[in-house]
């Protein structure tokens, strides 16, 4: 069976907006942002053409695999200022530019980078963070797009114990739109899962004010 043959039997194109009411934060989910065609061809696209690396992080003086595969890609002015990390930065392809294009038409900046994150199954995962550091994280905005498996985006305030956290559904050709102080109050992740799930692509476009 085709991986998205069981998602194409009750998909709808109409786009669906949401906004979160969510303290410090702007938080706007759009389903079906990507048609089901659109979804489904740029899915095997990027599995196909992306040149996905294995990172690995420290723990308790150890090296051990990052649990998923990730890729960076931007400008060439990204490239060069983003040198000095691990992760090396490719040039934008065809995929990219046209998906980084079809969310400015919702955000009136231009992105500059995009990581790509690849979960090959229920095991990959993504831990409680903020993405970017200090004051960058006030005036951010994050485009956050999934293509594969449905998987829930966990949130929680970074300082308030007393906000309940809460989980949004990611599904196939789905756009997460995050701006400006939703880094700084607030964390997020993607869960483990002991479910035999199908993979999943993420990709998750950037912009910090300059």
């Amino acid at each position: 069976m085709n991986l998205f043959s069981q998602m194409d039997l009750f998909s709808s194109d109409e786009i669906l907006k949401t906004e979160f009411d969510l303290p410090g934060a702007d938080v706007t989910l759009f389903e079906n942002f990507f048609t089901t065609d659109e979804s489904n061809r740029l899915y095997n696209s990027l599995l196909q053409n992306t040149v996905w690396e294995q990172d690995q992080m420290t723990i308790y003086g150890k090296q051990v695999n990052l649990p998923r595969l990730t890729a960076w890609y931007g400008d060439a002015e990204a490239a060069v200022s983003y040198s000095d990390k691990r992760s090396k930065m490719h040039a934008w392809n065809t995929d990219l530019l046209f998906i980084k294009n079809r969310i400015e038409q919702e955000v009136p900046i231009k992105f500059t980078r995009c990581l790509l994150n690849y979960y090959r199954d229920g095991k990959d995962s993504v831990d409680w963070h903020q993405d970017y550091e200090g004051e960058q994280r006030k005036n951010t905005v994050i485009g956050s797009v999934t293509f594969g498996e449905k998987r829930p985006f966990q949130l929680k305030h970074a300082t308030r114990k007393d906000f309940k956290r809460i989980d949004i559904p990611l599904a196939h050709g789905s756009l997460l739109l995050m701006q400006g102080a939703t880094q700084n109050n607030w964390k997020h992740k993607i869960p483990k899962t002991t479910k035999k799930i199908n993979p999943r692509i993420n990709l998750t476009f950037r912009w910090i004010k300059s």
